[in-house]
């Protein structure tokens, strides 16, 4: 018999969009809405490259319950900031509404140097982008690689779970989660290598010293290392308006990492899948989401995304049970999968009313909401 597998603290990061009360468009306003939040939040509220966005990010804890009312607190009171700024605070993976003008970027040496490295994505326009990370801990260097090693077959459902992000341009992109294809023009941007500690710390240095990055910092895979805290960083959610689906992908990863620990307790290896495939599987889950047919890594078929889903749930189960939170998570899902994702929602009402500036009107009123609605 199995004990009974330790419970690691989560943490979450969200990236948020400022955009103005009257044309729902981004807006540089985020120095004033953080200058604001400082004293309240200290640096639980920070900048983003772009100066129409903010991110908090909670406190480690074992707690879903605790995490959710850290979210929530902290969504009210930055909503709040950015009414006081003439702004509605949007989680959306990217911009409904798009600017008149490029965004400026957030004036610090390490911005300004990565808006000069790499001018070719940093426009203003397409790469303002929010995302929702998950924290696993805690966990040293080769642990932490050991789990990305095992985590990659996951991923790509997690990231069809949470898409959010169907417009750009003032259109509709055709996909899912178009901050994925956007966040997909940086260097080093997708599925994780199957590295050891070795391998990895020569393939940092490699791709710092060779120009590829400036830093550490900008290795962008979907599952990483922290550089300044002792986790495992899955990077490869878009931000969600409705709480209780980022508390669902949390929860979803801390049980799936808890789990798959196990397996790596015992020895098990992770599995070889082609990084081709997982490229491929990840595209389907961009452009289609949780709906239709997804590419499962581990066999290269296409199956329905709710076994794919299933599966996921299934896999993480013993360690959403350790936790304590299996049958709230498999509440949260099925409650997930009757409204549908963030990108099914927004169609949804933009089909009902015809105006994009509804559907940030629709989202920016669930992301300062403390319940789903």
């Amino acid at each position: 018999m199995r004990e009974k597998p330790p419970v690691r603290t989560m943490g979450v990061e969200e990236e948020f969009l400022l955009v103005d009360r009257r044309t729902r468009a981004p807006v540089p306003r985020a120095p004033q809405v953080i200058r604001q939040l400082t004293p309240v939040l200290g640096d639980l509220v920070q900048v983003e490259l772009y100066r129409s966005m903010v991110e908090i990010r909670t406190r480690p804890t074992a707690s879903a319950a605790d995490l959710r009312a850290q979210l929530a607190a902290m969504r009210a009171t930055v909503a709040e900031a950015a009414r006081d700024a003439g702004c509605l605070l949007l989680a959306s993976g990217t911009p409904v509404v798009p600017p008149a003008r490029p965004i400026p970027v957030t004036d610090t040496p390490r911005y300004r140097r990565m808006a000069a490295r790499c001018c070719a994505i940093v426009d203003g326009v397409g790469g303002t982008t929010c995302g929702c990370h998950v924290h696993i801990g805690t966990l040293d260097r080769s642990c932490a690689l050991e789990l990305s090693n095992h985590l990659r077959p996951w991923l790509p459902t997690l990231q069809a779970l949470a898409a959010n992000s169907p417009f750009h341009a003032g259109r509709d992109s055709g996909f899912a989660s178009r901050r994925s294809v956007e966040a997909d023009r940086w260097p080093t941007a997708g599925p994780p290598p199957l590295l050891d500690r070795a391998g990895y710390e020569t393939t940092a240095d490699a791709l710092v010293s060779s120009g590829v990055l400036l830093d550490r910092r900008m290795i962008y895979w979907y599952a990483r290392p922290s550089e300044h805290v002792p986790t495992l960083e899955v990077r490869i959610a878009d931000v969600n308006a409705d709480l209780d689906g980022t508390v669902l992908i949390a929860a979803l990863v801390r049980g799936l990492c808890t789990a798959l620990l196990s397996d790596i307790g015992e020895g098990r290896p992770p599995p070889q899948v082609p990084i081709g495939r997982l490229r491929a599987a990840h595209w389907h889950a961009a452009r289609f989401g949780a709906t239709g047919h997804g590419l499962d890594p581990l066999t290269g078929h296409m199956v329905p995304t709710r076994l794919l889903i299933e599966r996921l749930l299934g896999r993480a189960a013993p360690g959403l049970a350790a936790a304590g939170d299996l049958a709230a998570v498999e509440r949260l899902l099925t409650r997930h999968l009757v409204l549908g994702t963030g990108a099914d929602r927004q169609r949804a009402h933009h089909r009902r009313t015809g105006s994009l500036r509804q559907v940030v009107d629709h989202m920016a009123a669930l992301t300062a909401a403390n319940r789903g609605v």
